[in-house]
């Protein structure tokens, strides 16, 4: 496999999918709707925006200041560790409701490692069994092992009702309710193209066509292969064992230039 790295990227500046369990998901769980209103009003000149500023100016409607503090702080962790796409979904208004709910699960995943888990390998793992069902209480062992002894029974079942919320909103879980089936949300040509244009430029665990983020929504196996080969922005052939992988941009910007803005850079 053969994948030109950015001529712009440095080892030292090169962003990375968090590794360290925390518990940010409890306070904040998928939050499509305030992810875009991030977006749209976020300065990049200012990388600290504060709190009451964005309360004054309703950036995300009539929230408490609590609330917007919350928020702020994980909007920063999910989008502006990743400057590069911050840029570009800044710019990028007419986003599909589909893409839009990809991009946000893919931008938790990246950021919290129980979620990545739980979404890439655990629910997978589950679509495989006889019934591709979920329920709350397996979820709540799951949670358990994954650190035992690290929380208490009612933080566990903090922890596994948002993992569910999460993945209902992305397009994962169908319903609310025990049993709750297992499905894949459509996944369009863009949000792909954008994962695969950003994972390109980030230190992650796997690789670009076996990963915790593409496995999450299905894209794997003969299915990805499919998809590869009719991206306008990518060059996938296979022939026996060999593959032959390359992207025809220089990174995420310049995707998005070509593939979004008509060429006007992000």
């Amino acid at each position: 496999m053969s994948v030109p790295a950015p001529a712009t990227a440095s080892p030292r500046a090169r962003p990375s999918e968090t590794t360290e369990v925390h518990t940010r998901l409890l306070k904040c769980t998928l939050a499509i709707d305030e992810s875009r209103a991030y977006w749209e009003r976020v300065d990049p000149g200012d990388t600290r925006p504060r709190a009451q500023q964005a309360f004054e100016r309703y950036w995300f409607g009539a929230k408490s200041l609590p609330w917007v503090e919350v928020l702020l702080i994980n909007m920063r962790a999910r989008f502006d560790a990743f400057p590069e796409a911050l840029e570009v979904l800044r710019r990028w208004r007419d986003m599909l409701p589909e893409t839009r709910a990809a991009i946000c699960h893919w931008h938790l995943q990246l950021t919290d490692p129980m979620y990545r888990s739980f979404s890439g390998d655990y629910l997978v793992q589950r679509r495989d069994a006889l019934r591709p069902e979920v329920r709350r209480d397996t979820v709540i062992q799951w949670v358990a092992d994954q650190g035992p002894g690290r929380w208490t029974m009612a933080t566990r079942k903090q922890l596994a009702s948002k993992l569910l919320s999460c993945a209902f909103s992305a397009g994962l879980v169908a319903g609310r309710r025990d049993p709750r089936p297992l499905l894949y949300p459509r996944i369009p040509d863009d949000a792909l193209g954008y994962l695969l244009h950003l994972l390109r430029g980030v230190s992650f665990h796997g690789s670009l066509t076996d990963n915790p983020y593409l496995r999450s929504v299905g894209q794997q196996g003969a299915i990805l292969e499919d998809r590869l080969r009719a991206l306008p922005s990518l060059q996938y052939r296979r022939v026996g064992n060999v593959v032959d992988f390359g992207f025809r941009h220089s990174d995420l910007r310049a995707w998005a230039r070509a593939q979004l803005f008509d060429g006007v850079a992000p």
